[in-house]
């Protein structure tokens, strides 16, 4: 199981959240970076924007599964 190796490896749900949480931050600086730095306009600011916006969900999601591995959940015993 993908979510038992990770925690083998020394990820936890805690780090899995602060990684969506710093995604959702550089996301917005992505973002703003791009718009004041490139002279494509809105539009390319806005695709860097939700580029990187996107792994936030992908983050919290394997957070949660982390803190279920780590609480023991039913659905992870053997």
């Amino acid at each position: 199981m993908v979510v038992a190796k990770l925690h083998e490896a020394g990820l936890r749900a805690e780090h899995a959240y602060c990684a969506a949480l710093a995604s959702v931050g550089i996301s917005f600086l992505s973002w703003a970076a791009s718009v004041k730095a490139e002279k494509a306009g809105t539009d390319r600011a806005d695709r860097w924007g939700i580029f990187i916006g996107e792994w936030a969900p992908t983050f919290f999601g394997l957070g949660l599964a982390l803190s279920q591995y780590e609480n023991g959940g039913s659905r992870w015993k053997k």
